[in-house]
């Protein structure tokens, strides 16, 4: 591909399912789901099979039930699944050491460098399809696109066991005629306010006005039309490694209840941002870690100018990334939250001009942050604790 950035999203293809039919050759060609078998339970996979009866992840193992009476339900086995999702992801890293991991069956990979190694990123997509299915016996689909949001659009649209290029030049006409729906945050209300003002398309939306979006997105209506037009710089981010400062919690027991979510989210915040100014660091990009209570772990990051340690913004940009994955995952329940930041720099003395216009806040410490930091330097970490955690 002709382009600075070469990216592969790899997904499984209806993973616990999948796992399951392998293991139990019985259940091949089966509606199967696995899911939570108690009265509250939500399915975390269907096969194939029983999505043609509308059985989608996500749903209410009790509507599952309802639309697929003759289905095959499963409760998961998570150290099968765990086990097979590091044979997948040992053969990912033989192509690149760039791989973000987005759940046990999802990832993407930055393959710009390894191209002069293994060849073009058409040829590594295809290898690495053939050797997960040699070692596994799985499939995997595999989107190939400049940049992460257009990769992770084109694997959907080639499942399952597929595989869709798209060269930096074909973005928009791929893009251009998909429903909006297809727009990953874009929920069913979402969508319906949407078609309420003629959006339906992903071309609609790249040439909607300010005035149709910020009542629906506010500031972030720019980014919404940048996402329409395929418009996306998200690096992908090695794990949680040396290069980003981040801090995480797992819960005693799983939460569902938003404001408890965005209290401990404002404390991780906190931490994080507490951490970036005794190392004497500023983050140009704030990312959010979460993994459901079937063991799915997920993450959501985006770029933040001018660059900041300030616990304020940091936690604002947390929440909106975690309500974003809310949108998406309505009602779920949550064992685990992080907050981390990367594209760090040392700390920049900005002009009067640059604060004055900053959207997102002050950029560095503010004079709240450094007396709460010398509180706690002197008293310890317990001394003080900001009323947005509790």
């Amino acid at each position: 591909m002709n382009t600075s950035r070469v990216i592969l999203h790899v997904d499984m293809d209806a993973f616990y399912a999948a796992v399951e039919q392998r293991d139990r050759p019985e259940l091949r060609g089966l509606p199967v789901i696995v899911g939570g078998t108690g009265t509250r339970g939500v399915v975390s996979t269907a096969s194939y099979e029983a999505r043609r009866f509308g059985v989608r992840s996500a749903m209410p193992v009790s509507e599952a039930r309802r639309r697929c009476p003759d289905g095959v339900y499963l409760a998961p086995r998570m150290t099968a699944y765990k086990e097979v999702s590091l044979q997948v992801f040992a053969i990912m890293r033989r192509f690149t050491p760039l791989v973000q991991g987005l759940s046990l069956d999802e990832a993407f990979l930055d393959v710009t460098a390894s191209q002069s190694i293994f060849g073009s990123a058409p040829r590594i997509a295809r290898e690495l399809k053939q050797q997960i299915r040699a070692r596994t016996l799985l499939t995997a689909s595999v989107g190939v696109a400049p940049n992460k949001l257009v990769a992770k659009i084109a694997s959907e649209l080639r499942k399952p066991d597929g595989l869709m290029i798209v060269e930096p030049d074909a973005i928009r006409t791929t893009l251009d005629p998909l429903p909006v729906s297809r727009l990953f945050g874009v929920g069913p209300k979402l969508q319906a306010k949407l078609h309420a003002l003629g959006i339906q398309t992903f071309q609609d939306l790249r040439l909607a006005s300010d005035a149709q979006l910020q009542p629906l997105f506010g500031r972030d209506a720019h980014v919404i039309r940048q996402r329409a037009a395929g418009i996306d710089n998200r690096p992908v981010l090695a794990e949680w490694d040396e290069k980003q400062i981040s801090t995480e919690t797992t819960f005693d027991v799983d939460i569902d209840n938003v404001n408890l979510m965005h209290a401990e989210l404002a404390q991780l915040a906190d931490r994080t941002s507490s951490r970036l100014r005794a190392k004497q660091f500023s983050t140009s990009g704030i990312a959010v870690k979460i993994r459901r209570q079937d063991f799915h772990t997920f993450t959501r990051q985006r770029l933040c100018q001018p660059a900041t340690n300030d616990s304020r913004v940091i936690a604002e940009l947390a929440r909106r990334l975690l309500d974003d994955w809310l949108a998406e995952q309505p009602g779920a329940a949550v064992r685990l939250l992080g907050v981390g930041a990367y594209e760090l720099g040392p700390i920049a003395q900005l002009s009067l001009f640059d604060v004055a216009n900053s959207q997102d806040g002050p950029t560095n410490s503010s004079p709240l942050d450094t007396a709460v930091d010398r509180i706690r330097s002197k008293f310890g970490n317990a001394a003080l604790v900001r009323g947005s955690s509790l």
